[in-house]
């Protein structure tokens, strides 16, 4: 079976993690979590009658290289805060995204929005650590877990009080975290297998993603008028990254994103908002 660069940084992430573990034991992430204030709420950020953005931070990805302007996470997180974005995302994988877990930190703690760690999570472990971040949200991808691994890491977080962001990349994968009790589903457009990017992933499973959980789309959206397309497949919200980071002006470049009315789409009913 050919490897592909999904399985290559999981791969590197579990070799990492087993340093990590040696140099902060869980019961002091533990500690460090009881004396935190509450996690801000993203689920509810993420609702209301526009498509609302999440707003990417990251220093580089596999597909892209290293991004040109080198933003300080405060200072980036500011801005998005100042140009309309619902919620703001920092990708932390130091190997492959030059990121690292402190960029959290300093993004949440100069402005008012909630933050998502972004990484390849699949130990309770990285939960505990995301929390201890200040993180207010994981992000948890079904293509690196089981449906039991999914399901518990998925309990975890929450029951620390975090948000779950469960991204999916086709109809199966869809099922799966439905499956497991997300409440938040996020569609990639980009093949993680692959790295071949297309809207109409979002838009192929719209119909199964029920109106009462929050439906996002990830990745490839460059224009107000791709926003306006997916806005039509009933969209909750957007996460916008590379765009922005590419971008000399990130607030301006994000701030006609953010006014995109929301359609309902052929999403099925759901029993009401979360």
């Amino acid at each position: 079976m050919t490897r592909t660069i999904l399985d290559e940084i999981v791969d590197n992430r579990r070799a990492e993690l087993a340093q990590q573990k040696l140099r902060v034991p869980e019961a002091e992430l533990r500690t460090r979590i009881e004396a935190l204030d509450p996690p801000r709420n993203f689920a509810a950020m993420l609702t209301g009658p526009k498509v609302r953005v999440i707003a990417e931070v990251k220093r580089a990805s596999p597909s892209e290289g290293q991004f040109g302007q080198l933003y300080d996470p405060r200072i980036l997180a500011q801005e998005y805060a100042g140009n309309g974005a619902a919620a703001v995302s920092c990708v932390t994988d130091e190997t492959f995204f030059q990121g690292d877990g402190f960029m959290v930190h300093r993004a949440r703690n100069y402005m008012p929005l909630p933050v998502i760690r972004k990484d390849f999570i699949f130990d309770d472990y990285q939960v505990y650590e995301s929390r201890a971040l200040e993180a207010d949200a994981i992000l948890l991808i079904v293509a690196v877990l089981s449906d039991l691994e999914l399901r518990l890491l998925h309990d975890l977080a929450t029951s620390l009080g975090m948000a779950v962001l469960v991204e999916t990349h086709d109809g199966a994968e869809v099922r799966r975290a439905l499956d497991a009790g997300a409440k938040i589903v996020g569609v990639n457009n980009r093949n993680l297998k692959t790295m071949q990017v297309d809207l109409s992933h979002s838009e192929a499973v719209a119909d199964l993603i029920p109106t009462d959980k929050v439906f996002v789309s990830e990745s490839g959206i460059k224009t107000r008028q791709d926003v306006e397309r997916l806005s039509h497949c009933g969209v909750d919200a957007i996460l916008v990254g590379s765009l922005l980071m590419k971008s000399e002006d990130p607030g301006r470049t994000l701030r006609p994103l953010t006014s995109v009315d929301k359609r309902p789409g052929r999403r099925p009913s759901g029993r009401g908002l979360l």
